[in-house]
This record gives structure tokens, C-alpha cells and sequence, in this order.
């Protein structure tokens, strides 16, 4: 019993973690967090009451993944709703595994029948501007914090986790570039456009001090408490700044990082050029984008072929 208590306290805790990584860094709806939770909470659930149950999530093994799968396929699951649950449970694994909570992936080579394949979601160029010319008429310390977050986002193409973990030496203003540690605890140097160095520039000059309440704080951007602002708060506020643009679509700053992968190449930037900036250890990560730019390429076509 006291094992049992002891796996649903653990799966609260990392679901939690996992959920806010889903809903701000993904974008995920209420229903689909909702399916997820479900999905995990029952898989949570099989595992605790296996005759030998993992006491951590480091302790789960391939073949206690398997059990819960030959259990999914015993219930007559819809082949749907049983994709569903092996891919939260792959996202799950693989969260965890990312952010270092375990250390092997006992679901990394499983393979799951796949329903097609979602594109990442791009906004366009006009509206990338539009949001950015919104935020530059910035008229305090904490909207010049965000404008110069949402530069730098997508001048770099960094993921929201590595925009908020910035700390003030990562941003090199004269060389006009920003180091991050990404996944797998990788450093890349990736180089910025001026208007990204400006803004950046003007918030920590002018602005940034006000939010500092102690002079030993390294991170880069700042709440109000004078502390790291959170994934979640530059979620709210980028929707702000949405609204405020005109533009009705849901906007995450995943997609910020989707279009500046999207308009690089669109721009004729290669491939493994950008997989180098996006920090994608493989290059079919990269490759899913080059879906997003068929219909780039086939108005470029249909200009330069003679016969088109």
C-alpha cells in the first residue's frame, strides 16, 4: 500500500510539470491536456498495481510498458484512443528524459500506428511584424522587457524554456549573438539581427534595473518581483500583445519558434543550416518543416520554370 501511495504522488508531481510544459510550450487545448492527464493517471494507475511496482519513474522498464499495452489491447480500445495513450505516454518519457528526470527512455523504441502527422502552426511574416511593431511601442519596464523577449525569441529561434533561462552574459550585444543550453544540455551560439540587439539593449540599460531589486540576480528578464519570469507569465503575456495586435489565432511562443524555422527557409536558408540554429540533434526533426514551405516552393516554380 505505502508503494502505491508513494507512485500516484510521484506521477502528480512530474504530470504537473509535464502539463504546464504541454499547455505553454506546445500550445495544447484544455480537452487535449485533459485526454493527457486521463491517459497517464491510468497508466499510473496499471503500474502501481503490478506485482512488482516501480517505486520511480527511473524504475519502469520496456516490459512494464508492454504489460500496459497487451492491458490496452484487452480492453478493446479503439485503435484511435489507443494511439492516443501510447503517444502521451511517448511525450511523457521523453519530457522526462529531456529534462533529466530519468535517465533511460524505456519507451524509446517503441513504435505506435500513426494517424498523420500534425505540422508545427507558422504565423506569417506580416503578422510576426505586426506583433513586433505592437511591442515596440513599449511605455514601461515590463513591456520592454517583452518586447525584447519576443525579438529575441524569434531572432534566435529559441524555445520559450531557453528564452526564460537566459542569463545577462549569454547575450553577447557586440557580437551581435546568444548562447543557450538546449536539450540534452547541448550549447549552441546562435547569431541576431540588429533590431534584436537594440531592443534587448535598450531594455537592460534603461529599463531592466527597475525590476532588479538585488544586484546579484543573473537571470536576463525579470518579473516584477525582481526573480527569472516564468514560461507561464510570458505565455500570458504574449497573448497580450496578441490581442493587442489584432490577431485572433491562439498564439504560443513555440510558434515563434515554428516561424523563424518557417521564414528562414522560405528564404532559401539550407536545411541543416537550420537545424544547426534550432539545436535539433537530427535532422529529420528539421525536415518536418520542409512541409511547411510546399507552397513557398511551388510559387517559386511556377516563376522560374520556362515551361511552369
Amino acid at each position: 500500500m505505502p508503494r502505491i501511495r508513494k507512485a500516484r504522488s510521484l506521477v502528480h508531481a512530474e504530470l504537473e510539470l509535464f502539463a504546464n510544459y504541454l499547455a505553454v510550450e506546445r500550445g495544447f487545448s484544455d480537452h487535449t491536456l485533459s485526454a493527457y492527464r486521463n491517459d497517464l493517471s491510468a497508466l499510473s494507475e496499471f503500474l502501481s498495481q503490478l506485482p512488482a511496482a516501480p517505486t520511480n519513474w527511473e524504475n519502469v522498464c520496456e516490459q512494464d510498458i508492454r504489460e500496459f499495452l497487451d492491458d490496452l489491447n484487452q480492453r478493446g480500445y479503439a485503435p484511435s484512443t489507443k494511439s492516443r495513450k501510447i503517444a502521451a505516454t511517448k511525450s511523457f518519457f521523453k519530457f522526462m528524459k529531456d529534462e533529466q528526470i530519468i535517465q533511460n527512455n524505456p519507451v524509446a523504441e517503441l513504435r505506435q500506428p500513426r494517424a498523420g502527422q500534425s505540422l508545427p502552426k507558422a504565423l506569417s511574416i506580416e503578422d510576426i511584424d505586426l506583433i513586433l511593431e505592437t511591442a515596440a511601442s513599449a511605455n514601461n519596464a515590463e513591456e520592454a522587457r517583452d518586447y525584447a523577449m519576443v525579438e529575441l525569441m524569434y531572432a534566435a529561434g529559441l524555445r520559450v524554456s531557453e528564452l526564460v533561462s537566459l542569463n545577462i552574459r549569454d547575450v553577447d550585444l557586440d557580437a551581435g549573438t546568444v548562447r543557450t543550453i538546449g536539450k540534452g544540455s547541448k550549447e549552441r551560439v546562435v547569431p541576431i539581427y540588429d533590431t534584436a540587439v537594440a531592443s534587448v539593449s535598450e531594455y537592460v540599460v534603461k529599463h531592466r534595473r527597475s525590476h532588479a531589486k538585488e544586484s546579484t540576480e543573473k537571470a536576463l528578464f525579470l518579473n516584477r518581483r525582481g526573480s527569472r519570469i516564468s514560461r507561464q507569465a510570458f505565455w500570458l503575456r504574449l497573448n497580450r500583445l496578441a490581442k493587442l495586435s489584432g490577431i485572433s489565432s491562439k498564439l504560443t511562443p513555440h510558434m515563434l519558434r515554428h516561424s523563424f524555422a518557417t521564414h528562414l527557409l522560405h528564404g532559401g536558408a539550407s536545411l541543416r543550416h537550420v537545424q544547426e540554429l534550432l539545436g535539433h540533434s537530427s535532422i529529420a526533426t528539421t525536415q518536418i518543416y520542409t512541409h511547411l514551405t510546399s507552397e513557398h516552393v511551388r510559387s517559386e516554380y511556377a516563376k522560374a520554370h520556362p515551361r511552369a
